[in-house]
């Protein structure tokens, strides 16, 4: 229990940061009548919401994590740094497939449906992204598209 309420304030204590983090986000005149800063303080009071029930309401017969999941845990973070490392130099569409089919290939360890979830969410990620809510999102490396 006392894990429980340790990693919920913990969480709060992020979520904190986080608000703190995002009040430095420029605003242009051009942006849209919610903001960009909106989406972080949604994120930070849901990580707030549910810390709070951890903090409030512990279970008492939690079950941590083996060395093995917690080693895949660690992979899975390890991939989505990555993954925002890259997305900027490769563009959107490469990462976003490599990414997804590695993060699909972990949760069950079948090849050919993870390369195929990779594949069908880094196209159809684009495509939502860039033309049905055009966003400015670069698809392919620049050196590629000329």
């Amino acid at each position: 229990m006392a894990k429980d309420r340790i990693f919920g304030l913990f969480m709060i204590v992020l979520a904190l940061g986080y608000i703190l983090s995002a009040t430095n986000i420029q605003t242009s005149f051009m942006s849209d009548p919610v903001g960009p800063r909106v989406f972080p303080y949604m994120v930070a009071a849901v990580v707030i919401l549910c810390a709070l029930v951890m903090v409030l309401k512990p279970d008492p017969d939690a079950e941590w994590p083996t060395l093995t999941m917690a080693l895949k845990l660690a992979a899975a973070t390890a991939i989505l740094i990555g993954y925002a490392m890259t997305i900027r130099p490769l563009g959107f569409i490469l990462p976003t497939i490599v990414v997804a089919g590695l993060l699909s290939y972990m949760i069950n360890p079948r090849p050919v449906p993870a390369a195929l979830s990779g594949i069908g969410l880094g196209i159809g990620l684009f495509v939502l992204f860039k033309v049905i809510l055009g966003l400015g999102l670069q698809g392919l490396p620049r050196a590629l598209m000329g």
